[in-house]
């Protein structure tokens, strides 16, 4: 098996997608050699060209400021709808995805949501592993949410996370317990990963050879001399019962589907209200990468159920 080879055969995808997420999945699977850890810096100039790229093209339909800030000594950048209603009362706190070692979706995960919530979303720009290891993403999430609990009530604060950011996100919930912190309104959990001890079935199904290795040696330097079995760490493993209403997205071809419908069952056992939407055929965080009708929907879907669940004291 090469490097360009699927773990298993995939076949095409169906013709029930749309064209524009058949298009973009056949540029996908026609890509070149697959980077490796060593290209980090490589791989960080490349993400940012992407999320400048595909947030350019958001604009055009989700007309929002982007503004570059600093909260509690964390840089982030602060996303809000340019025209319409504004909720100044309530605030999303977005961790965003990349292996724990990029910015893969400061942007492009939350201009829409924040043109379509009319809630201001504020992205951490966490330090990146494998420099700095866990806890010092959850570290820079708990600061910032520390500073928006002066001038929030905690009911008013939504947390959100595509990928890495979706495995801070539950982290950052038991972390605040642990430190007898209120939790926020409401939880996205956007494929994402509650046990990082070992290899998710889905990623060995659906990433080739050399994906998975780069995101498993991503997660080990993120995980860092930490025991990956600490519920702080793998909150599948602890008390979940204190969560706040969760959503889980995640899609038929997502290399991080396993986690997410597992940390959704164990949600549902211990008496969270949590919903799980998973979209056909599709593969992970697509909605921060592709443009089309499949992405509007689920941004449609994040941000309805966000909104929903705020405000309730």
């Amino acid at each position: 098996m090469t490097e360009h080879e699927p773990a298993a055969h995939m076949p095409p995808p169906p013709d029930s997608l749309s064209a524009e997420a058949r298009a973009q999945m056949a540029m996908m699977a026609a890509g070149g050699p697959i980077p490796t850890m060593d290209m980090l810096p490589q791989i960080r100039l490349f993400s940012e060209q992407i999320q400048a790229a595909i947030g350019a093209e958001q604009r055009k339909s989700h007309a929002v400021s982007v503004t570059d800030d600093t909260i509690a000594g964390v840089p982030v950048r602060r996303i809000l709808r340019e025209s319409g209603e504004i909720d100044r009362s309530k605030v999303l706190l977005n961790l965003h995805g990349g292996g724990f070692a990029t910015d893969s979706g400061s942007l492009t995960e939350n201009i829409p949501i924040a043109a379509l919530s009319g809630i201001e979303v504020i992205a951490v720009l966490y330090r990146f592993a494998p420099e700095h290891p866990y806890p010092a993403a959850v570290d820079d999430a708990l600061a910032v949410y520390k500073a928006l609990l002066a001038d929030h009530h905690p009911a008013d604060i939504g947390v959100y996370g595509t990928s890495a950011g979706a495995v801070i996100g539950p982290q950052l919930m038991m972390r605040l317990q642990a430190e007898s912190l209120p939790l926020p309104g409401v939880l996205g959990v956007f494929s994402g990963e509650p046990d990082l001890v070992g290899t998710a079935d889905s990623l060995k199904v659906f990433a080739k050879t050399a994906e998975e290795q780069m995101l498993t040696e991503a997660k080990w330097g993120y995980v860092g001399a930490a025991d990956p079995k600490d519920p702080m760490l793998s909150p599948i493993f602890g008390d979940l019962s204190f969560f706040p209403p969760t959503l889980c997205v995640s899609s038929g071809r997502d290399i991080l589907l396993s986690g997410t419908v597992n940390l959704n069952r164990k949600l549902h056992d211990a008496g969270v209200h949590t919903e799980l939407v998973v979209y056909d055929a599709l593969p992970h965080a697509f909605w921060a990468m592709f443009l089309a009708p499949e992405s509007d929907d689920c941004f449609r879907r994040m941000s309805a159920f966000l909104v929903k669940h705020l405000g309730h004291r």
